[in-house]
């Protein structure tokens, strides 16, 4: 189930002239037996709300007052999420003769042509306030309250994702609770500016139009609705005259990425990752070989070589809904990994199931983790997450049921018609046609199933790994990921521990002992494998099959390379 919560505006939305109808009633009560989590939010004050509408016992939570007021209807709690209104400010409008003025918990509400008095007496008395006007109504609130405010305070305490929530309502103060939803429905009678912002507008007014929407939330959970502001950058294809966007959904995308070694994996799962959290999704990562060790920004690695990760560890992390994760299974014995990712499984996709995340699941070395035998009932289990991504050297050893599940697919690096044709093959679907050469560096190849393949030119990381580079450029990675310079005889055991140290002292070594290591193809194996660079480490590799250059030329080549990517501070010479 991808929505677990509906959040109703109530005038003219959820009833009609104040009050609702037993046709919408009934709607409500069938949404409630799916499991699914109903929400008011209203700019109405609780008394005046409960005084017109019975039945706030249909919903988990009420966000009253425009807000900044939640109530418990189960509990018949109240819970002010702002301050009270300045005195000052009350007695002044009852001086100017406002009326009617009513004064809540929070707001203080009345009606136009009342707005510019009460602006001119917010502004008199310096006051930092704010006048939401909503046809006819003027609130006066606490600047930042709104009624996105007041339902990300209600999504927190129910512990669910506003990715998972679909709100629909009918005029302006609805604008910001409307944007903050996944899906943003708007009734057939909402003002035209709501309308135009919206992912679905219903066919019917009022209680009628909920009643609709709600019937296909019952009926297939909006499965029909592609909410494309959401669509997550993958990258452009065509020419700076004609460049278009690729982008793909965040929900329902089951992706392969593939290609040799040092091709570029490992950037294209990091940009994807940077574009999933800076969306506000959250993702679980499966790191069987420790190579998300440094994390990811706004997620937390749990395990190391030492420990193993246990399932109650990851579950407490992941039922935060702001929390994404990292398991690093360096801790488990590697024979034991795919076991453990699979026992795993059933009490992963069960947080989808009830709470809408993690959004995504991210699986490395998936040949590994899922290979042939991987259980049939675990397949059916990776269709329970919202969006899954499987990265591997070796597609065409990753089980053929997974494969199966899978609906498209990113190549990178040299013959990725080899990789679709052990995808298609898997799959039980015919290998596509187009351009399947070679794919430069930054280039890769992308498949939507239902499509023909394209080339796409990756939108990289916003934020390229800076904390990767500061710490592979002038950190210290210790003796087993640092490079030595043996040379042909063994005679040297010169050890760089960062990149700097790697340039100052491929300066230094003779010409042998380069070019022993450069026809060996140890630079790119060690800035692939240790540097986690596929990309310098794809680049570098060029330098090392150009057989017949100048040692002091494919020296400068190689430090011109790290030096394009890599910045190390205060370094006399080598990286600048």
């Amino acid at each position: 189930m991808r929505y677990h919560v509906l959040a109703c505006d109530y005038d003219e939305t959820l009833a009609t002239d104040g009050r609702v109808d037993d046709d919408t009633l009934a709607a409500l009560e069938r949404l409630v037996r799916t499991g699914r989590r109903p929400v008011l939010v209203t700019g109405r004050e609780v008394g005046d709300l409960t005084a017109d509408f019975p039945r706030l016992d249909l919903f988990d939570l009420v966000v009253a007052e425009n807000g900044a007021v939640l109530y418990r209807p189960g509990e018949q709690e109240t819970t002010s999420l702002a301050e009270a209104p300045p005195e000052a400010l009350v007695e002044r409008l009852r001086e100017l003769g406002v009326e009617p003025l009513s004064v809540g918990s929070v707001i203080v509400a009345t009606r136009e042509p009342h707005g510019e008095t009460v602006l001119g007496a917010i502004r008199d008395l310096g006051l930092e306030m704010q006048v939401i006007f909503n046809k006819g109504a003027v609130m006066v609130l606490p600047s930042g309250v709104n009624k996105a405010s007041g339902l990300t305070a209600a999504l927190a305490e129910l512990g669910v994702s506003e990715h998972s929530t679909v709100g629909v309502g009918d005029a302006e103060n609805d604008h910001a609770f409307l944007s903050l939803c996944e899906c943003a429905v708007a009734v057939a009678n909402a003002l035209p500016a709501v309308r135009e912002r919206c992912d679905l507008v219903t066919g019917n007014e009022c209680g009628a139009g909920v009643v609709e929407l709600i019937d296909r939330l019952v009926e297939n959970d909006l499965d029909d609705v592609d909410v494309t502001r959401r669509h997550l950058l993958l990258g452009t294809t065509g020419e700076d005259d004609d460049k278009k966007e690729v982008r793909f959904p965040p929900y329902g995308t089951r992706m392969l990425i593939a290609g040799p070694s040092h091709s570029g994996k490992s950037t294209v799962t990091a940009a994807l990752l940077e574009r999933i959290t800076k969306a506000g999704y959250r993702f679980c990562l499966i790191d069987p070989e420790g190579d998300y060790t440094e994390g990811i920004e706004g997620a937390s690695v749990l395990g190391d070589v030492t420990s193993a990760p246990t399932e109650e560890e990851i579950l407490q992390v992941l039922q935060d809904a702001g929390q994404s994760v990292v398991v690093n299974l360096l801790g488990v014995p590697i024979d034991d990994r795919p076991g453990f990712f699979q026992d795993f499984l059933p009490r992963l996709s069960a947080l989808p199931a009830r709470y809408g995340y993690p959004h995504w699941l991210v699986v490395d070395e998936a040949h590994h983790m899922m290979p042939d035998g991987f259980g049939l009932q675990s397949v059916e289990l990776l269709r329970e997450m919202g969006g899954l991504v499987l990265v591997t050297v070796h597609p065409d050893a990753v089980s053929e049921p997974v494969v199966q599940t899978l609906n498209a697919v990113v190549v990178v690096g040299d013959g990725p018609g080899g990789v679709l044709e052990a995808f298609a093959g898997a799959a039980g679907i015919d290998v596509p046609g187009g351009d399947l050469s070679d794919l430069p560096t930054g280039d890769l190849l992308f498949w939507r199933v239902e499509d023909e393949p394209i080339r796409v030119r990756l939108a990289p990381p916003e934020e390229e790994r800076q904390r990767h580079r500061r710490k592979y450029a002038a950190g210290e990675l210790g003796e087993e990921s640092s490079f030595f310079f043996r040379g042909p005889e063994n005679m040297l055991n010169l050890r760089a521990g960062n990149l700097t140290s790697f340039c100052r002292m491929a300066e230094g070594v003779d010409e042998g002992t380069w070019n022993y290591h450069l026809e060996r193809g140890d630079y790119s194996r060690w800035l692939a494998g240790s540097v986690k660079d596929e990309e310098l480490a794809a680049e570098v590799a060029e330098v090392e099959q150009s057989s017949g250059d100048a040692a002091d030329e494919t020296r400068r080549r190689v430090r011109e390379l790290i030096e394009a990517r890599y910045t190390a501070p205060a370094e006399p010479s080598g990286l600048v």
